[in-house]
């Protein structure tokens, strides 16, 4: 994304695993639709925010932006691990640095040579340098940025949201009016989770903090589409997005 620009997507996905491995870019495609999972695993909403702005910033024309909002909710917090992904280009892009301008280690990271790859080296090490400098191709693009995972052999462990609880997010807020700003349409929604998680009465209490979220939780329940209890394997990715895709759009070409 970073080295790409003037790209035009009729839908995008923005999310952590539960967008990297539940939505299948093709099943839109095979629609008429250009579309790409630019989901990452770990992220949150703060990365989410992030790759957005840079997709504007590169001129990229988006009709839709399909996000993930359910789990990623309850922090205003970045994540360590995908912010390591971001600090290559700290350099070199103004946007990456108005970003992280509020965090405490920012004079560090930009001002003390090499910090950031002392700082980060198991993630972005010489060798992830060199590879990214090289524009070394990797399975980043492969299904259009969707990972499928396994099916699952045994029993599911059951999730525990018992200490979870929604509450307004900042990073979701900034990405509402990025796309109101941009004329993006915003389709916000929450993802399956396996039918015995404990109190799946989260995701009622999404909407008391933000209406407009779509509740797609329950879309998917039964154990043989899941992979873990919070991530679905290919075939429940496939039933997901075509759940989501008849629920949004209508096909642009005929079947």
């Amino acid at each position: 994304m970073y080295q790409s620009k003037d790209r035009n997507y009729d839908v995008i996905f923005l999310g952590s695993s539960r967008v990297n491995n539940h939505f299948v870019p093709e099943i839109f495609n095979n629609k008429g639709y250009k579309t790409f999972n630019f989901g990452i695993t770990r992220s949150r909403l703060k990365e989410s925010a992030l790759m957005l702005k840079l997709m504007v910033e590169r001129n990229y024309k988006i009709k839709n932006l399909i996000l993930q909002v359910d789990l990623n909710i309850n922090t205003n917090d970045h994540s360590e691990a995908i912010r390591s992904l971001f600090m290559p280009y700290l350099h070199f892009s103004k946007t990456i640095r108005d970003h992280y301008k509020s965090i405490p280690e920012y004079n560090k990271l930009l001002y003390i040579p090499f910090y950031r790859y002392m700082n980060y080296d198991a993630r972005i090490g010489f060798q992830e340098m060199f590879n990214a400098a090289i524009h070394k191709k990797t399975n980043a693009l492969d299904n259009d940025g969707f990972y499928p995972l396994p099916k699952n052999k045994s029993k599911l462990i059951p999730a525990d949201l018992s200490k979870y609880y929604p509450k307004r997010n900042k990073a979701y807020e900034e990405i509402r009016a990025i796309c109101q700003k941009n004329n993006i349409h915003l389709i916000a929604i929450t993802t399956p989770i396996c039918i015995n998680t404990i109190n799946r009465d989260y995701f009622n209490h999404i909407q008391s903090v933000y209406p407009e979220i779509h509740n797609f939780e329950d879309a998917v329940v039964d154990d043989k589409y899941f992979s873990t209890c919070g991530h679905m394997n290919k075939d429940g990715a496939v039933e997901f997005t075509k759940i989501v895709f008849n629920a949004f759009f209508k096909p642009k070409t005929a079947p």
